[in-house]
């Protein structure tokens, strides 16, 4: 979609406290020291406490050691060189554009559990969208937390997007089928739905949430073109379980993983990598709506590693 401008030292930024965590402690332990099985045991627990996943870890710290044990690797800083390579081999190549249907308006449907900043992302893209000149139709297809609505309208008033609203209480499907309408009315160039937020648990607003869907493709057959899950990354290994459940109910395209700004465990996204076959395409990285960075797999574990 030609959307949003990688800067890695925003994502530097953003990852500041995981590098506190991760890079500094790495660099602290294993500068100017000869590598040993005692310094890659230590290594081991870095990686897992930086969120990076089980299998992941695993993975590396064999090859690690097999590398050792060949002689290949034989100082600290060589240990660090072998992380980042390998870490960053373990991402496949996937689209991690936003999509662009081929025929306006582009349909986005963002979902998520309360509390993930699913709101707030909605914002930063509608943002992003509108700096790069199309025009935007927000749907406020979460109706049922107070407040919810009123908040969405503020952003679309501070951003300069039009706004689709129901009673609090009303149908979310209803606000989605007159959204999709109205843009369809309007060629709006982007439709970005904001559902309601709910745990992975709650079978009944799933199925709402499939309902909503389907409500939009009733209209556009090929939407929602893009259907992004909202995850905090501060809720670490808990978000992988939470999209296992939200890819069966709506067929989930893509991530937003929100609030790296806010962790010291951005390894997250590596047991992502490992465990979702669904690409993180857009990262948060603060609270402002610029705060938004497209996700390069090279650029983050670079980022990572920087002291």
């Amino acid at each position: 979609m030609g959307l949003f401008t990688a800067t890695i030292s925003a994502v530097r930024k953003g990852l500041a406290r995981t590098r506190e965590a991760l890079a500094g402690g790495l660099h602290s332990l294993l500068q100017d020291q000869v590598l040993s099985d005692a310094l890659i045991d230590d290594i081991e627990d870095y990686l897992i406490k930086a969120d990076v996943g089980v299998k992941a870890t695993v993975a590396i710290i064999e090859q690690l050691r097999e590398s050792f044990a060949a002689g290949d690797i034989a100082r600290g800083e060589d240990a660090i060189d072998f992380l980042k390579t390998s870490l960053k081999a373990r991402f496949t190549t996937m689209n991690r554009a936003l999509a662009v249907a081929p025929q306006s308006p582009t349909v986005i449907l963002v979902a998520g559990i309360n509390g993930s900043g699913k709101t707030t992302s909605v914002a930063k893209i509608a943002k992003s969208l509108r700096d790069e000149g199309r025009s935007v139709l927000l749907a406020a297809a979460d109706t049922f937390r107070a407040g919810a609505v009123a908040q969405l309208e503020i952003w679309a008033q501070r951003l300069g997007v039009d706004l689709i609203k129901g009673e609090q209480g009303a149908d979310p499907a209803a606000v989605a089928f007159d959204a999709t309408k109205a843009a369809i009315a309007r060629r709006s160039d982007v439709l970005l739905i904001d559902t309601a937020g709910r745990l992975h648990t709650q079978r009944n607003l799933m199925d709402q949430l499939t309902k909503i869907r389907d409500v939009v493709t009733r209209q556009i057959p090929d939407a929602p073109h893009e259907v992004l899950l909202v995850l905090d990354a501060t809720s670490g290994q808990t978000a992988i379980a939470q999209a296992e459940e939200f890819k069966k109910a709506i067929d989930v395209t893509g991530i937003f993983l929100a609030k790296l700004d806010g962790t010291a465990k951005g390894g997250i996204v590596i047991a992502i990598q490992d465990t979702l076959d669904i690409p993180v395409k857009l990262i948060g990285v603060g609270e402002t709506p610029e705060d938004v960075e497209p996700f390069d797999p090279d650029a983050f574990i670079d980022a990572m590693f920087t002291s």
